[in-house]
């Protein structure tokens, strides 16, 4: 997964990471809002999700430290890292400044 997860994060437009977890209630928001903002930026970006109870070296490695976490990567660098539930129009404005 490490290195798949580098190809993607290497990627010349952003990528949105979306730690979480399925036992999580505030990552199930995260996810609708997600998807709204997936319309919202079309190919633009990409947003991926990252299940931490599956990859928890993947997280440990990025710090994440509490779900959801979201995290903007853009050539292999990390643009943007906060916990908590983001709304559509902050991420959305998020991914377009990355652009």
């Amino acid at each position: 997964m490490s290195q798949k997860f580098q190809e993607i994060i290497d990627s010349e437009r952003p990528v949105l990471i979306d730690f979480f977890a399925t036992w999580c209630q505030p990552c199930k928001v995260q996810s609708s809002v997600l998807t709204t903002v997936k319309e919202n930026i079309g190919e633009a970006a990409r947003i991926i999700k990252v299940d931490v109870d599956q990859y928890p070296a993947l997280a440990n490695q990025y710090g994440v430290r509490g779900v959801p976490t979201l995290a903007i990567f853009k050539k292999g660098e990390m643009l943007y890292k906060e916990s908590g539930v983001h709304d559509v129009n902050r991420l959305t404005a998020l991914l377009k400044q990355f652009q």
